[in-house]
């Protein structure tokens, strides 16, 4: 919702920075698993956010099997948005049946440094190679 000031002009909303992990299920192929993250980047956008970094993290065995599976496809993807979109974003991982775990939380200060810092000690590395 956004604020107000004395000369009612409208001040622009927060935007706050979150992080998203979420599973895709490892029966799916590769253009598929593509499509499943593109389609959440999709959302992310259209509802206002901006998306900073995106990472597959790839196929990785889970912890304790989820579903009967045992590994499934990693996406990390960071972005700014408002809170509501939030919201949008976790019903959509709800009632896709692609996704079988996710987690989103908003980032501290320290957590967007941190952040920044791994993503710049990321590209040093890649550029190395």
């Amino acid at each position: 919702m956004p604020l107000k000031s004395k000369n009612n002009n409208l001040i622009k909303s927060i935007m706050n920075n979150y992080e998203t992990v979420f599973i895709v299920t490892p029966v799916l192929s590769d253009a598929q698993v593509k499509e499943v993250a593109d389609k959440f980047q999709g959302i992310i956008t259209e509802n206002g956010g901006q998306i900073v970094n995106v990472e597959n993290w790839g196929l990785k065995k889970l912890a304790y099997p989820i579903q009967k599976k045992t590994t499934g496809f990693y996406f990390l993807v960071e972005f700014e948005g408002e809170g509501a979109l939030i919201n949008k974003l976790e019903t959509g991982y709800r009632r896709d049946e692609r996704i079988i775990r996710f987690l989103t939380f908003k980032q501290d200060k320290f957590a967007v440094e941190y952040s920044a810092k791994r993503r710049a000690k990321l590209a040093n590395k890649s550029q190395e190679e």
